[in-house]
């Protein structure tokens, strides 16, 4: 088995910016109202390689500069639907922020690792990927690095900044870039019309949304006494998913007829795991979130059929929009309510949060909200979490990272993940379906150290840390 390295060196060989093949007329996009819910941060994704040529020699690989012109092309056309990525935030008179769609370009990196794909110690991103395979975003909206690996493997690490692209507008991307570097047409066409998101004219909201944001008049930031937050990567087993998910569904739960999703499962067992850790600490109360993608929302009109919204889905702009459509609800229970619960009672608290944010008019009068309060900034109460005595979590879906499909014309990743750099006092936990395609879980978690020791020291039967022999990589 390779022993994991992160103390290994990268090297930038050429740095230049891609531009869009045929760029649009320059104009400016208004950031939607949900757009002004997200603070200044960036989100990274990463996907890792195997070596495109099947071959390795120690001092040339023959594979990359035809890979890296092809990636550099199939940008150059993939600008052109998205062409938002290659602009540039800027203020209008009123002070607002705005996308200026000018076509600056994407910064686009070379570089070289003396790592093994095998050796990448995937378990701590803080400290093998941020800054070394991952890049750091300085201008632009969107920053692109392709790392050759010392065996002749490749990563491609993207970093967007939030306030453009939630994770649904970074997966719709790279698919788009993946397909047009094997040839392939563009198979959902994004759309940036922000009008589809524009407020009501009578505009209202329901009061429930004044517990879940607030206007701040400045971004919050961590405290001296505050943990110093990092990151890790587990995985789950399908079968232990399948556990929990039976748990959760009980018959002792209040709400039996309700079926819990994998995900709301999930999030309950996390909320009983964290609030156990809790209980030696100061800490009296856990928040637990999870983020809501409201395209599928909008997109429903009342008394709409699952199904039919599914079979007719692509026809509705809002299923490809760019941009933000979220909403973070939560719960907020004492630590000992969470604790003496059984996981199906909790289940039910996760299932009673999160109906108030799975309907249209939730984000209809969530975008009133924003604008009733612009043009001051706003963000998720579960962020603003500050007092010793509270803890926060939020639970974000990645179960439809495309990991499997983004090929580019060499195979599958063998690894793909998010990342994010955040000095939030709020914990953040991206479970993500393996690349192997067998109902396991990578589950990326971005929390305290004492949090996250917690986790590897009572529950490692659940969360184990990604290694590359679970990747298969040692072979």
């Amino acid at each position: 088995m390779s022993t994991s390295r992160d103390n290994y060196a990268t090297i930038v060989r050429e740095r230049e910016v891609v531009r869009a093949l045929m760029p649009a007329q320059e104009h400016k996009l208004p950031l939607s109202n949900l757009d002004w819910l997200l603070p200044p941060v960036d989100v990274s994704v990463f996907l890792c390689y195997y070596n495109p040529n099947n071959t390795w020699n120690e001092n040339f690989n023959p594979a990359v500069p035809m890979v890296i012109s092809t990636l550099k092309k199939a940008l150059a056309n993939t600008l052109v639907y998205y062409y938002a990525f290659a602009g540039e935030l800027s203020r209008n008179p009123a002070g607002e922020l705005e996308l200026l769609c000018n076509n600056q370009g994407v910064d686009f990196i070379q570089a070289y690792a003396d790592v093994q794909l095998k050796e990448l110690n995937l378990h701590k991103p803080d400290v093998s990927v941020e800054g070394k395979i991952v890049p750091k975003r300085k201008q632009g909206v969107l920053c692109i690095q392709v790392t050759e690996l010392q065996c002749g493997g490749l990563v491609i690490g993207c970093t967007f900044d939030h306030r453009i692209a939630d994770a649904f507008s970074a997966n719709m991307f790279l698919l788009a870039w993946a397909e047009i570097a094997r040839g392939q047409p563009v198979s959902r066409l994004p759309t940036f019309d922000r009008s589809l998101l524009h407020p009501r004219q009578f505009g209202h909201y329901n009061k429930s949304i004044d517990g879940m944001y607030k206007p701040l008049s400045a971004p919050p930031t961590r405290g001296p006494n505050d943990h110093h937050p990092i990151s890790r990567i587990y995985y789950i087993d399908a079968d232990t998913i399948n556990r929990i998910h039976s748990l959760a569904n009980t018959a002792n739960s209040m709400n039996g007829n309700m079926q819990k999703s994998k995900l709301e499962s999930f999030t309950a067992f996390l909320w009983q795991v964290f609030s156990r850790n809790s209980n030696t600490e100061k800490a009296k109360r856990i928040k637990m979130g999870v983020v809501v993608d409201g395209r599928t929302r909008l997109a429903k009109n009342y008394g709409e059929q699952e199904q039919v919204f599914e079979k007719h889905r692509h026809v509705h702009p809002i299923c490809n929009y760019v941009g933000n459509v979220l909403s973070i609800p939560f719960g907020d229970l004492s630590i000992s309510d969470v604790m003496k619960k059984p996981l199906s009672s909790v289940a039910d608290e996760v299932q009673e949060f999160l109906s108030s944010a799975l309907t249209k008019e939730h984000f209809m009068g969530l975008i009133d909200w924003v604008e009733v309060h612009r043009p001051k900034p706003t963000l998720a109460r579960i962020y603003c979490t500050s007092s010793e005595e509270e803890v926060a979590i939020v639970v974000s879906s990645g179960l439809r990272f495309p990991v499997r499909r983004v090929d580019f014309g060499w195979g599958r990743p063998a690894f793909g993940s998010y990342h994010f750099s955040w000095e939030s006092s709020a914990g953040y936990v991206m479970p993500m379906p393996s690349p192997s395609g067998n109902g396991d879980w990578i589950v990326y978690m971005h929390g305290t150290k004492e949090h996250l020791e917690y986790l590897e020291e009572e529950v490692c039967d659940v969360f184990k840390p990604m290694s590359s022999h679970y990747l298969n990589l040692d072979i």
